[in-house]
């Protein structure tokens, strides 16, 4: 059995259990309560986070995604942001445990992390790095983990490429000092988490509980359920 230098885990769908259409709608709905000082209709609002999210997936590494998702998002907006920063921040610490109800129940999650730990000596939590940092920390809190269970955790603040660009993999697995090909990715989503990763040299898993497929990129990989891929863990530990 292999033995891989670190063990990636994708979040949305994989470790959490959710539908992504379903999780989005409410997400917005409680972003733009918050943000209903701007005095924006919640289209507008939700385009202009959303032009802000699509910059992120175009970021050529020179500078942090939030950097590029606040640039784009002030460019659109044209009023001050400052407030608005800070109205975010208190946002994923407190009223996005709100958008918790439209996810799944998954008490297997931290079986699979501790699994990983005893598989590898490095355990990243590779989810795409469009949220900052609490963003990140609230939405494991819901599934039992937190902060210590990994050893990085990607988010706007630290990372400057986004999936399903393959130099989000290669630099994580730069911080890491480890190679690649000696890397396993679990996901859910055949593009982002599969081809993506892969095409990085990457090993991959994937989740099939909330399988997102995607015909123009196949992966060829292993695959099974969230409880299979526990069993598969935990023979890489032995």
């Amino acid at each position: 059995m292999k033995k891989y230098d670190a063990i990636l885990f994708d979040l949305d769908g994989t470790l959490l259990p959710m539908d992504m259409n379903v999780f989005m709608k409410e997400y917005f709905k409680n972003l733009c309560a918050n943000l209903s000082y701007l005095a924006l209709d919640a289209k507008t609002l939700t385009d202009c986070v959303w032009a802000g999210t699509a910059a992120m997936v175009k970021n050529d590494g020179k500078r942090k995604n939030g950097e590029v998702f606040w640039e784009t998002f002030q460019s659109l907006v044209k009023t001050d942001l400052s407030e608005a920063k800070n109205t975010c921040d208190e946002f994923y610490t407190k009223d996005f445990n709100k958008v918790r109800a439209a996810t799944g129940e998954n008490p297997l999650a931290k079986t699979a992390v501790e699994a990983a730990h005893k598989a590898s000596p490095k355990v990243v939590l590779a989810t795409n790095p469009f949220f900052p940092r609490q963003g990140q920390l609230t939405r494991i809190s819901w599934i039992g983990l937190s902060e210590k269970d990994f050893d990085i955790i990607t988010s706007y603040e630290s990372d400057s490429y986004c999936k399903p660009n393959p130099m989000y993999y290669k630099s994580i697995c730069e911080r890491l000092g480890v190679e690649a090909e000696n890397c396993l990715m679990i996901g859910n989503d055949e593009r982002e988490d599969g081809y993506a990763a892969k095409a990085a040299g990457l090993d991959i898993y994937l989740v099939t509980d909330c399988l997102i497929e995607n015909e123009k990129y196949p992966c060829d990989c292993a695959r099974g359920t969230f409880s299979e891929m526990c069993e598969f863990l935990h023979s890489l530990a032995k």
